[in-house]
């Protein structure tokens, strides 16, 4: 399972505090939205039944009006007056005259503008405050109903309602007017109401319309009429109770809307405003809490983010850097960047790191050479078994008379030791070695006939520096271990390769060979320290081609196509191998021009 980084960390944490807090305040907002419509629809029902109870009261002053003037003495006797012609009498106008003035004051003792008429049966004359005329009998008794009547106007008037209001006297001829001994109407425009709608919308929001369904609407003057009947339209898809609180949605616009029915008249007082005038305040508060805590989260994620760039990053480079040294890995390197305390921290690791390197070095070169002297107090030394062996050659030569051989025996052996006991320099020519280890295979050869050997080394590999005494044990590993414990033909071929990675010495021979399994561990144990199980020899050569050319020098182990085990020294160029070799930076593949000799 992958590790959760500082960063990821800490911005996690954030979300989980701001999460909550997100989730409060948008329910508190929430809440606090659903208790403002409440209390506003509440607000908005109240103020339109106030609203109503001042248009109630006005009209029920009206309504009182003919019972006043039902028993004022003149109109009283207004209805006892017959006339024999169709004219009046002195009598008749000076009481029709008073009847007037009375009409007038009862008319203006009233803010709205209305109007009284007084009908007389017996005159068939109807008085109002400017006129005393006849009247059309029908045309009353199509128009004398209980109750408020409401007509609207025509002609230049068209828009506008006229409210009437009959009081019959006796009650029992309403349905006979002509019977009846007087009848009073009381009349207001439409135009009182529209009035009291201008300054019920005083605040600017508001669009009041008194409306009646199966009637018509009066609206305030500044009304959008076309939205108002939409509106309307709206209310009349469902039953319109008396007190009404409604949301309609139009062309994507929420709106408001409040209606409270008129005792008096019936008709219904409806108010509406648009939903986003009544939460602008509110979803502006919603976008500045966004955008403060999205702003909040981003700067919470930049300041993580440079917490883990300026902290987890460097710690993490620190981490993997003494990991590397664990793994053996010396050439790490901390790269510091600003001037931070971590570049302090850097600057002293590179350091440790490039003692520890320097000391590792000097501790390894000792060792290598301790190996070394070793290795030449053995050569020095030699295997007693070699030396006996050579030896008892001379001698029996000697009792055979066969000087030559003890020449070329003595010669051979002489410049075998002359190289083996003073080799002083660190770096020899690959031509140097290729002749010391030509001297002891014609030593071998001329102790032990049945063995052939093969040279083939290219002459420019011949100029190529390589540290001392580095083939040799792989040919004596290959006459001892390989040819020696077998009757038959031995046979030892050396052979050099140039490639592009670099250059190659390949022994190899027709002994009993080795196991893959036992190859395997051989090669395994060239990288570990030398074990008393595991000869000086080889170990010995591996470890010093790595100290010389690097990790990409060494020596391999595998079959070889002859029968015994290939042993595969191998290492890349220098700069100065190139220079030494014809001016070249690189060798051809399989490059060789020698043929070497072979010798049996």
């Amino acid at each position: 399972m992958p590790r959760i980084n500082l960063f990821t960390k800490m911005v996690t944490l954030i979300v989980v505090m701001l999460v909550p807090i997100m989730a409060l305040y948008y329910y508190s907002n929430k809440t606090s939205t659903q208790v403002l419509g409440t209390e506003l629809n509440k607000s908005n029902t109240e103020q339109l039944t106030f609203f109503q109870h001042q248009v109630n009261t006005q009209i029920d002053l009206l309504t009182l009006w003919p019972n006043l003037l039902m028993h004022d003495p003149d109109i009283s006797s207004f209805k006892d007056v017959f006339l024999a012609s169709e004219y009046l009498n002195l009598d008749t106008i000076t009481l029709v005259k008073r009847i007037q003035t009375k009409l007038s004051i009862q008319e203006n003792s009233s803010n709205w503008d209305s109007e009284l008429f007084i009908y007389s049966p017996s005159l068939n004359r109807v008085v109002s405050v400017a006129d005393a005329r006849h009247y059309d009998t029908w045309e009353l008794k199509r128009r004398l109903k209980p109750g408020w009547q409401v007509k609207e106007l025509e002609g230049e008037t068209a828009g506008r309602y006229q409210f009437s209001w009959f009081t019959v006297s006796p009650y029992a001829t309403y349905k006979r007017p002509e019977d009846a001994n007087l009848i009073i109407e009381v009349r207001f425009d439409s135009t009182n109401i529209v009035d009291m709608l201008d300054r019920f919308k005083s605040d600017g929001r508001r669009e009041p319309v008194y409306y009646r369904q199966g009637i018509g609407a009066i609206y305030n003057r500044t009304a959008d009429r076309d939205l108002a009947d939409r509106i309307i339209a709206e209310l009349e898809r469902g039953e319109l109770h008396d007190i009404e609180s409604r949301t309609v949605e139009l062309d994507g616009e929420k709106y408001l809307v409040n209606a409270v029915k008129s005792r008096s008249t019936g008709w219904h007082l409806v108010d509406f405003m648009p939903l986003s005038d009544i939460v602008r305040p509110i979803r502006k508060s919603n976008e500045l809490f966004t955008f403060s805590v999205a702003g909040l989260l981003l700067m919470s994620c930049l300041a993580a983010y440079l917490m883990y760039a300026q902290v987890q990053v460097p710690l993490k480079r620190l981490v993997v850097g003494f990991q590397k040294l664990k793994n053996g890995d010396y050439s790490v390197r901390m790269v510091p960047k600003g001037r931070t305390e971590f570049s302090f921290v850097f600057d002293r690791f590179n350091s440790m790191v490039m003692q520890i390197q320097e000391l590792f070095q000097h501790v390894y070169l000792e060792k290598i050479h301790v190996r070394e002297a070793r290795l030449k107090q053995l050569q020095s030394q030699i295997n007693p078994h070699f030396f006996y062996n050579c030896f008892s050659f001379i001698s029996s030569m000697a009792k055979l008379n066969n000087n030559k051989a003890v020449v070329e025996m003595s010669q051979r052996l002489a410049k075998y030791y002359r190289y083996t006991t003073r080799q002083e320099r660190d770096l020899v020519k690959l031509s140097e070695e290729i002749g010391f280890v030509t001297s002891y295979l014609d030593i071998q050869n001329m102790r032990m006939p049945r063995l052939r050997f093969e040279v083939n080394v290219p002459e420019r590999m011949k100029k190529a520096d390589i540290p001392p005494l580095v083939i040799q044990p792989l040919v004596e590993n290959a006459v001892l271990h390989g040819i020696e414990p077998q009757a038959a033909a031995g046979f030892i071929r050396i052979t050099g390769h140039c490639g592009e990675d670099g250059m190659r010495i390949v022994v190899e021979d027709n002994g009993k060979g080795m196991s893959v399994e036992a190859m395997l561990v051989l090669q395994y144990k060239l990288s570990k320290p030398m074990d008393r199980e595991m000869g000086c020899g080889v170990w010995n050569v591996h470890q010093r081609m790595q100290l010389r050319f690097g990790g990409q020098a060494g020596l391999s182990f595998a079959a070889s196509p002859l029968g015994g085990l290939k042993a595969t020294l191998y290492w890349p160029y220098e700069a100065r191998e190139d220079a030494a070799t014809n001016g070249e930076t690189n060798y051809p593949a399989n490059g060789m021009t020698n043929v070497g000799e072979e010798k049996k």
